[in-house]
């Protein structure tokens, strides 16, 4: 019995350090794989309870582990849509072929690293047939709230990479010198005007046209002007029509003393700014608050725009697009400008090594792993994402090398206490003849 015992826990040596070869072979052969997580193999002994002073080998079992929260090191790329997690979390993924086929929502895998980039109906997807996955942007840039305990929101990044975009103009800041010699008595009474382009809702360009009227007095001087808007959009509609006063004491001389709104939109004294009615909608318009040197002033004789701000843009086209470190996809403009399409967020679990391993890197949730929770990046436990980046292989070569040296010599022990065992069987053979 304790010499067919020690033939058994021998055999079971020789299977079990198979086990443990096959394993470095994979974590070999996946030394160049982006986004490769190595699998490890544990011995744990069989022990048979021992009768009658004799000792019986119970021989050895392995059980085998994928690391996945040990990850490999970024290298960097050249392609802004190669795309990594610095820390914990997984960025969420789907097969091309799910998303082809569009039948129902795509089932959520879980993946390290990819090279993303666009297929022939503008996904974002890998190589080998990997999707993107996030929340879809409003049209004003902002992400609707979204359940994080599931991922029934998520839909595949897709870019329009002959999308055309335009913003109309909301917000205008006026920085203009008023010449202070214009109202004194005896001045010719020249208005000033400025013409202020805008961007309608259709990205189509207008115009809003300021004149600037000074008040002659008899005698002295008035610091007092007629603002006028008129809208070319409307044909030259006049939209707004106000009274301006300008200090002229030592401390404050020059900045707007008051405003008083003889048409359209009222000024808000407190921000400084006029809400006012352009073809298109709503437009504010920062002219400065009393005493406030950086909007509108009357210094000196001269009439100078200083400083004009606006937000809006015209049509233009997509050029690129970048993903940030909280996720946040953008799609950047030829006119300069850029908008949020889409949020990757970051799934993180309880236990990454209890996750499901897939083919082509990725991972499914299981009981052994824990419910998920799709996390911002940055917030929480999770880290973040890098763009022009792609996370190594988390083999070890060399590591991997002297256990398949050790590997091997366990074996041939093995396999040497055979020969042993069944020497001993012979020569138990021979007693009998």
């Amino acid at each position: 019995m304790t010499i067919s015992s020690s033939l058994n826990a021998s055999v079971a040596g020789l299977a079990a350090n198979a086990s443990r070869l096959a394993t470095i072979s994979d974590n070999i052969a996946n030394s160049a794989t982006h986004g490769y997580r190595r699998v490890k193999t544990d011995f744990h002994s069989m022990v048979i309870s021992s009768q009658g002073g004799t000792y019986s080998a119970g021989g050895v079992r392995t059980t085998n582990q994928r690391m996945i929260d040990q990850g490999g090191a970024l290298i960097s790329t050249a392609n802004a849509t190669d795309l990594a997690v610095r820390g914990r979390g997984f960025l969420p993924v789907a097969r091309s072929l799910d998303v082809a086929i569009a039948n129902g929502d795509a089932t959520m895998l879980l993946a390290t690293t990819g090279s993303f980039r666009t297929d022939a109906e503008g996904f974002l997807t890998t190589e080998s047939g990997l999707v993107l996955m996030g929340w879809p942007a409003l049209p004003d840039g902002s992400i609707p709230s979204f359940a994080r305990d599931t991922s029934d929101g998520l839909e595949p990044v897709q870019i329009n990479v002959n999308q055309f975009s335009g913003e109309p103009t909301t917000r205008l800041a006026l920085g203009v010198n008023l010449p202070a010699t214009a109202t004194e008595a005896g001045a010719d009474g020249a208005p000033q005007d400025l013409s202020v382009e805008y961007f309608d809702n259709l990205g189509r360009s207008e115009s809003l046209q300021f004149q600037f009227d000074p008040m002659i007095p008899a005698d002295g001087t008035s610091n007092s002007w007629i603002l006028t808007i008129r809208d070319t959009a409307t044909g030259d509609t006049e939209i707004g029509k106000y009274h301006l006063t300008f200090e002229n004491d030592r401390a404050s001389g020059g900045t707007l003393k008051s405003v008083n709104t003889l048409s359209g939109g009222t000024y808000d004294p407190e921000h400084g700014k006029l809400i006012l009615n352009v073809a298109g909608g709503p437009m504010e318009i920062d002219i400065g608050k009393p005493g406030d040197s950086t909007g509108m002033t009357q210094l000196s004789d001269n009439f100078a725009p200083v400083s004009i701000q606006k937000d809006g843009s015209a049509v233009g086209n997509m050029t690129s697009v970048e993903v940030d470190e909280t996720g946040n996809v953008y799609a950047f403009f030829d006119t300069g400008i850029s908008r949020r399409i889409f949020q990757v967020p970051l799934v993180d679990l309880p236990n990454p090594n209890g996750l499901v391993a897939q083919d082509k890197q990725t991972y499914l949730p299981s009981p052994d792993s824990g419910t998920y929770f799709l996390w911002d990046a940055g917030d929480g436990p999770t880290g973040d994402v890098v763009s022009y980046a792609l996370e190594e292989s988390a083999t070890d070569v060399a590591q991997e090398l002297t256990r398949m040296i050790q590997t091997q010599r366990a074996y041939s022990s093995n396999a040497k206490v055979i020969q042993t065992v069944d020497e001993m069987l012979q020569e138990t053979t021979n007693i009998i003849r």
